[in-house]
Formats: structure tokens, C-alpha cells, sequence
């Protein structure tokens, strides 16, 4: 057995391990961009400088040019006008600290990943996806940076569309890692129905319109309105005139703070109740366990998301029920990424290639 062989099993884990503490920071990114939402900080930091921008103001006279930037922009001048120097700390930190980490993720990605090819540890169908992951994990700083320049000329906050894209880009890069994780790990198969695996998908897609349609809540504030359950304006369904009164009618499924806020409720009952049916049918298929036991905790799950999403709506948005209904999110997706990936058929993902036994050695 040579030496190389000998430490497969090491690098298998070690990548394991890897794709496992991306995943982590990625989720706190998630969560600290959040708060950076909610504490209105996303536009403190009116320049992207990838490298320089590591180190936030040491000095008085750079805090004070850091802020004269931010005076620059609408925000400033129609909503903190009166801001003094102090409270520009409080926000400068948080869109900072959300930076930092996003530049910790692209290293702890990247060299990482180069050490691995570097090995050998990584090849075929797994190193063509772990660079895909990282050409999205490339394009996610851009679109952060094209997500803040909408707030920085004509609008006192950034726009709902490309914060959307942004999140659901972040969460599609998480997503991919805890499939490729997942992939990596040997299991055996969990026969199940056809449909099992369709309904698994479908809750899947419907997960990420409902973080689609939470980040658009998040953009336009909607969150901060219409805080009654289970009616909302005053009506389980609103009437059409308060719904679709923009033109053309479409804007109003990303525009109209009713009809945002309507959409996000409606998906998340329909979520619920397709998780129920889903977990219904793995028991009534005999699915395995496995299978079973995830169907049920996704629906324990997204139980526990609707109901810190009422309480969040209740009171009015604050700031630790936001973040807590957010955190519940990722678990959902997370949990939602493993049952479609358990009825998958399975390919075990291979951390490098076969070695070939030389000419003339036994096997």
C-alpha cells in the first residue's frame, strides 16, 4: 500500500471538513447581513476597495473623511441628517464587519481549494463543481457591490430587486456546498416513489421563492405594515384594487408593500402545508428511515419559521425576532437540500482519482 493511498481517507475528511466551515461562515454571512438590513448599514461604506477596504479608519481625521463620504449620499441627507460622528460608527461597523466576512469566505474558500488540486485531492465531476461554486462565490461580491451602488445617487436605500439577488445567490452557494457535502459522504440508496423525489424538489424551489419573497419584505420594509394575523389588511385576501393597483400589474408583486407581504404569507402556507402532504406520503410509501425522519423535521422546521415570522410581523420587526426567523431559514433550506439530495439517485462524489496499480503488482 503506498504512502498516497494511505491518506485518502485523511484528505477525503479534510475536504469534508472544509466544505463544512464554508458552509458555517457562509450562514453567518447571512446573518450579518441581515442584521446590516435591519440596522440600516448597508450604505455606510460608499466605495468598494476589495483590498484596501480590509482595514476600517484608524485614525480621527480617516473616520471623519469615512463620514463625509456617507453625507454625500441621499440616505444621509434625507433620513440622518442629524447623525453625529458616533452613530456613523455604530453602521460603519456593521456594513464592515459584513465585508470582512465575505472576504474571509473567499479565502477560506479559495486557498483551501488550491492545496486540494495542488494534492490531487479533487477531480472529476466534484472539482468541476467546486469551481463552478467558486466563479458564483466571485460573482456574489460583485453583485454586493451593484446591490449597494443603487443606494448611493438617487435612492435612500438599496434597491429590493438586487438585495433579492443577492441573497438568494448567497443561499444558492450555500446550497451547492451542502449538496456537494452531502455527495460526499458514503450512504446506501434510499429506494423510494418517483413523486417522493418530485415533491422534494418542488419544496426545494418553493423554499427559495419564499427566502426570494422574504428578501423582498426585507428590501421594501413590508415587514414594518400590515402587522395583523392572520388578516392583512384587514381580509385573509385583500381586495384586487389594494393588490394590483400599480401599472403595469406586475410591479406590484415587487413594488406594492401589500401585495409583497400577501405573497410571502400565501407561499409560506403553501410550503407548510406541501412539507405535511410530502411527510404524509414518505410514511405511506415506506420510504425508509432516513427519508422519513427528514421529511418530518422539515416540517418541524418550517413550522417553527412560520411562527417566528407571525411573532416577527407582530412586533413590528425587531431586530432579535428577525434574526431568528432569518437563522430559521437557512435551516429550512438546509433540511430541504438534504431530502431532495437522499432521493437523488445516487453517484458517490469521488475526492480524487483511482489509483492505478503499477505493471506487474499484484492486486
Amino acid at each position: 500500500m503506498t504512502a498516497r493511498s494511505v491518506s485518502e481517507p485523511s484528505q477525503n475528511a479534510a475536504v469534508r471538513w472544509w466544505l463544512l466551515s464554508v458552509a458555517a461562515l457562509i450562514a453567518i454571512m447571512v446573518l450579518v447581513g441581515g442584521a446590516t438590513r435591519l440596522t440600516e448599514s448597508g450604505l455606510s461604506i460608499v466605495e468598494w476597495k476589495p483590498v484596501t477596504g480590509t482595514l476600517p479608519p484608524l485614525t480621527e481625521a480617516q473616520w471623519t473623511a469615512a463620514f463625509e463620504g456617507y453625507k454625500k449620499i441621499p440616505q444621509f441627507r434625507e433620513l440622518n441628517a442629524g447623525m453625529t460622528l458616533a452613530e456613523f460608527e455604530t453602521i460603519f461597523w456593521w456594513e464592515w464587519s459584513h465585508r470582512l466576512l465575505g472576504r474571509v469566505i473567499g479565502v477560506a474558500y479559495f486557498l483551501p481549494f488550491v492545496y486540494f488540486l495542488w494534492r490531487g485531492a479533487v477531480s472529476g465531476e466534484l472539482k468541476r463543481r467546486l469551481w463552478l461554486i467558486f466563479g458564483l462565490g466571485a460573482l456574489q461580491g460583485a453583485v454586493g457591490w451593484w446591490m449597494v451602488a443603487s443606494g448611493l445617487s438617487e435612492r435612500v436605500e438599496v434597491s429590493q430587486y438586487r438585495l433579492a439577488v443577492h441573497l438568494i445567490l448567497a443561499l444558492l452557494i450555500y446550497a451547492a456546498i451542502v449538496w456537494t457535502l452531502r455527495r460526499l459522504a458514503d450512504r446506501p440508496p434510499s429506494p423510494a416513489p418517483p413523486r417522493l423525489k418530485i415533491t422534494a424538489m418542488l419544496l426545494l424551489a418553493l423554499t427559495f421563492l419564499q427566502l426570494y419573497f422574504g428578501a423582498l419584505v426585507a428590501g421594501l420594509r413590508a415587514g414594518r405594515v400590515y402587522n395583523t394575523w392572520p388578516e392583512i389588511d384587514g381580509a385573509f385576501i385583500p381586495s384586487a384594487e389594494r393588490l394590483l393597483f400599480e401599472q403595469p400589474w406586475w410591479r406590484n408583486l415587487f413594488d406594492n408593500t401589500l401585495t409583497v407581504q400577501f405573497e410571502h404569507r400565501m407561499t409560506a402556507y403553501a410550503l407548510l402545508a406541501l412539507a405535511i402532504l410530502h411527510a404524509i406520503d414518505t410514511v405511506r410509501a415506506r420510504a425508509g428511515g432516513a427519508v422519513i425522519a427528514g421529511a418530518w423535521w422539515l416540517v418541524a422546521a418550517i413550522t417553527l419559521q412560520a411562527t417566528l415570522g407571525i411573532l416577527t410581523l407582530l412586533n413590528q420587526v425587531p431586530v432579535d425576532l428577525a434574526l431568528s426567523h432569518q437563522a430559521v431559514a437557512i435551516v429550512v433550506l438546509t433540511l430541504a437540500v438534504l431530502q431532495v439530495e437522499r432521493l437523488a439517485p445516487r453517484r458517490r462524489e469521488v475526492g480524487r482519482p483511482k489509483l492505478a496499480m503499477p505493471v506487474g503488482q499484484p492486486g
